[in-house]
């Protein structure tokens, strides 16, 4: 669930396209570590052929039927077997899955998986908001599709068998209030892994042979580190807030089962907390990012929000 800097700059280049009507242009996107690749896009008159952009929407698609597969099957595992995978494992699953596809596909489409996060990316001008329903619709798609396969699996097609959505415990005013908060928290972490230069700068030290003798170097990596810490979150909140909303943080992972099992009850808890906390955590590391300069250089334009976008 890490974010792209990168869409924004990738949707404009596609909208000049559009207006210069050139038959062939290419248009370069970085990765989400700052690794610079190349790839191009086809244009015909006024249409374009974007491979990468159906590249993202796959791995959008992948990505969250087995973050999915894997973190609901978890619990089904655990309700069909007595136990033995146990909650603290569903906790570590759920976190272990996300570390591992931030880092596969984190540089394909930069590996949100939720709906509540490209939102979030959008509302900050992180994300063009064209490509918000493709990605939305991918990811729905993708956990409805994991929901299905487990349903299929272990339940043998019955609904009412091992239900591994999401349901709240208490009031549905408590279960909102607690997924906006895991969420935002979500999010803030997000935010500052994904987006902000300096985290996670790491040096690698390692050793170059120069005219017969070894010499021993040193790389600089940014944002090594983002998985380790997205999934490591997503585990901590699991953890306490799993017993009490079942810890969605996602509304498509709250959707795709509901939709299988034809279970819908509180599922407006799981919409409007995440999209809510996590636009709100995004916004509110884009506020404490800029608090390491002068209060008069912060805001010296008319508009502190529009500058800290900008800026960023």
């Amino acid at each position: 669930m890490a974010g792209r800097e990168d869409g924004a700059v990738e949707a404009e280049a596609m909208e000049e396209g559009r207006e210069r009507k050139e038959v062939n242009c290419e248009n370069s996107e970085d990765g989400s570590n700052n690794n610079s690749s190349s790839s191009s896009t086809r244009c015909h008159g006024n249409d374009v052929i974007s491979v990468q952009f159906m590249q993202k929407i796959l791995a959008e698609i992948l990505g969250t039927y087995f973050m999915i597969f894997a973190g609901c099957g978890a619990v089904v595992v655990n309700l069909s077997t007595g136990g033995t995978v146990t909650f603290p494992g569903i906790c570590a699953v759920w976190g272990l899955v996300v570390m591992v596809l931030v880092y596969s596909v984190g540089h394909i489409s930069g590996a949100h998986f939720n709906p509540a996060v490209t939102i979030a990316f959008a509302t900050c001008g992180r994300f063009p908001w064209k490509q918000v329903p493709s990605y939305v619709v991918a990811q729905v798609l993708g956990s409805t599709m994991a929901s299905l396969t487990l349903r299929v699996v272990f339940a043998g097609g019955e609904r009412d068998q091992h239900f591994f959505g999401t349901a709240p415990a208490g009031s549905n005013a408590q279960a909102v209030a607690l997924e906006f908060v895991i969420s935002f928290f979500l999010m803030f972490v997000v935010s500052g892994v994904a987006t902000d230069n300096r985290a996670f700068i790491v040096n690698f030290i390692y050793f170059e042979t120069n005219g017969g003798l070894i010499v021993p170097c040193v790389r600089t990596q940014i944002g090594e580190l983002a998985g380790l810490a997205v999934g490591a979150t997503v585990a901590v909140n699991v953890l306490f807030a799993g017993p009490v909303t079942g810890a969605s943080m996602n509304p498509a992972r709250s959707l795709g089962p509901a939709m299988v099992a034809g279970r819908y009850g509180g599922v407006w808890v799981y919409v409007v907390g995440p999209v809510v906390g996590t636009v709100g955590g995004a916004w509110a590391y884009n506020l404490v990012r800029f608090t390491d300069g002068p209060l008069r250089e912060i805001t010296k334009t008319a508009s502190f929000l529009k500058s800290a976008r900008i800026r960023s």
